[in-house]
């Protein structure tokens, strides 16, 4: 099945010259959306991962389904302030400011082994800070899962030494 079927592109949004990647279409469709989790599951198993962690929001879409059919624990990576309980935290630049992340302290030990999903690679910002969080906590993070791939923005630069997966290339 060709995903980029059910990937619509928004011209101009949130801001002109920017082409926006609508997964939307995807997660509607239930055979599409099966079959993403499913491909994203085939890539990692072999890997034996013991957590699926994800970043707010859409990573979480991809990586609770993921961590379910796997059968393995989920750890939520949250912006700044939404966690409840003790959490360390990372911060990463924007092109127009910075951003903080956080992780529960508990949420991952040495010895742990975790594949991070999220929905868009760009600029790679957002996983570095969390491939980060996860190797403070002592996790070794065996691979980095993405839907879609913004080939042109260079996001697999700020990650290099990891194992990174796209589905999806633009």
């Amino acid at each position: 099945m060709d995903l980029k079927k059910y990937i619509y592109d928004i011209p101009d949004f949130p801001s002109p010259g920017i082409i926006f990647r609508d997964i939307t279409p995807l997660l509607q469709n239930p055979e599409t959306f099966r079959q993403t989790v499913d491909l994203l599951a085939e890539k990692v198993e072999d890997l034996k991962p013991t957590h699926v962690v994800a970043i707010e929001s859409r990573g979480f879409m991809f990586g609770a389904p993921l961590a379910y059919k796997l059968g393995l624990g989920f750890v939520p990576v949250r912006k700044e302030g939404k966690l409840p309980r003790e959490s360390i935290s990372a911060s990463y630049d924007l092109e127009y400011g910075s951003n903080t992340l956080e992780i529960h302290t508990d949420a991952l030990k040495p010895g742990d082994r975790v594949v991070i999903v999220d929905d868009v690679l760009a600029t790679g910002g957002t996983m570095k800070a969390t491939v980060e969080l996860c190797e403070q906590l002592g996790a070794q993070v065996e691979a980095l899962l993405f839907v879609i791939e913004l080939l042109a923005l260079e996001g697999r630069k700020k990650l290099t030494g990891k194992k990174v997966i796209s589905l999806v290339q633009y």
